[in-house]
């Protein structure tokens, strides 16, 4: 009997992480794919029970391979391969306010430098 596995670059591609193979194989590369803790290779294969940890936009997402799929599936489909155990976000208001300067804005002026400083409690 042959052992189920599959790639884990083409796992989270079919799970929908990543909208292509090439950005799931990136990703990989750069070190952001961790499977049991270990950095991943986009080769490497994951099975039933893995656990991956997977940063995206800053944040890692917890996952965990119920089934290995190689194949873009349906959308319900994929939902039931993986148990998602990532905990929740903070609430916004825990979270520090950055502020953002209008693009094109230019360098910022010594008030509005001085005005930034204290925002920051400096």
């Amino acid at each position: 009997m042959k052992d189920a596995s599959a790639r884990v670059d083409a796992w989270l591609w079919a799970i929908r992480v990543y909208k292509t193979r090439s950005a799931a194989t990136t990703a990989c590369r750069a070190g952001h794919v961790r499977v049991n803790g270990e950095r991943a290779k986009a080769a490497q294969p994951v099975r039933p029970g893995d656990e991956l940890r997977v940063r995206i936009a800053g944040f890692d997402r917890i996952l965990v391979v119920k089934q290995p799929i190689t194949k873009r599936v349906g959308a319900t489909v994929a939902a039931e391969a993986v148990e998602d155990r990532t905990p929740p976000p903070p609430p916004r208001e825990l979270t520090a306010f950055v502020p953002v300067r209008d693009r094109g804005a230019g360098r910022p002026t010594k008030r509005e430098r001085r005005d930034i400083d204290r925002l920051r409690d400096r």
